[in-house]
């Protein structure tokens, strides 16, 4: 089954299709000028908001598509006269897709996935796939990592990738900086030696254990007798989730966590100054 994501696989299937922008935001609107999608004859892919407004765009994309004498831009006031209540103006383009603009458009996407932040996720158990199909959802990078064969491969969660390692801390030194980790695994000592690796790394954007105050302070004291720096300690997030649901079913914490993942991650990229992971000008043809 192709991935919901994959540009090549709607393209390949849908000769004709328009390309719709959002060319211009001004006020309150549901997305901004790097918000585009595709609209072939009876099926759509990405989103450019929702709502009316989207509603409005696929339509006049398909009066396009059969010929129809219309605007290649439009320009629409949200609020009551479609009522959608942002209250902002949104400018939208549409453009046919030709064979040029077809190479733009995979380059494009595949540049934005390519910058998409990492999140690792050590430990292939209930709370770890949980997390993944969690996250699976979200703009970022997901690898899914364990030292069990097993365990990987009865892990069923699309656009994710797996690594099978038997050092799990090598994988932490060679991630890309402003990555995520989350530590999970079957063994309480893994995860201590996880958890340090990524805790020495200057450029995590999140470090998280999963555990109870009596792992945080173990994991504490182990850190404080046998590393040089017990100062990381205080950048390590455990529990996972935090504290004020009381609930430890997987698919909850995996929730919450996914959650302090992803917000750890867009505060970081927007401090980085790429809050929109990418944010491309409208293609030319």
């Amino acid at each position: 089954m192709a991935s919901r994501e994959d540009i090549r696989h709607f393209l390949g299937g849908n000769a004709a299709c328009i390309l719709v922008e959002v060319s211009g935001a001004a006020g309150s609107t549901p997305r901004d000028t790097d918000a585009w999608m595709l609209v072939a004859k009876d099926r759509t892919f990405a989103t450019i908001g929702g709502g009316q407004l989207e509603y409005m765009a696929i339509d006049h994309a398909r009066q396009l598509l059969k010929g129809a004498a219309g605007e290649d831009r439009l320009t629409i006031p949200l609020g009551p006269e479609i009522g959608q209540c942002c209250g902002g103006r949104v400018a939208l383009s549409f453009k046919s897709v030709d064979l040029e603009t077809r190479a733009a458009l995979v380059e494009r996407s595949d540049t934005e996935i390519a910058r998409r932040p990492h999140v690792y996720i050590f430990g292939a158990g209930h709370v770890g796939d949980a997390l993944a199909m969690a996250l699976s959802l979200v703009p970022v990078r997901t690898v899914l990592v364990d030292t069990r064969e097993e365990e990987l491969s009865a892990a069923d969660v699309p656009d994710i990738e797996t690594c099978l390692t038997a050092m799990p801390e090598a994988v932490v030194r060679d991630a890309p900086p402003g990555s995520a980790f989350v530590i999970l695994t079957h063994d309480h000592a893994l995860d201590f030696l996880i958890a340090a690796e990524a805790l020495a790394r200057q450029d995590a954007c999140y470090v998280g254990m999963i555990g109870s105050k009596t792992k945080r302070a173990t994991f504490r004291n182990w850190l404080s007798r046998d590393i040089e720096r017990p100062d990381l300690f205080d950048r390590l997030v455990c529990p996972i989730g935090g504290t004020t649901v009381k609930d430890k079913r997987p698919a909850v914490i995996a929730a919450l966590a996914a959650a302090e993942v992803i917000t750890a991650v867009l505060h970081h990229a927007t401090s980085e100054g790429e809050a929109s992971h990418g944010q491309q000008k409208p293609v030319k043809a």
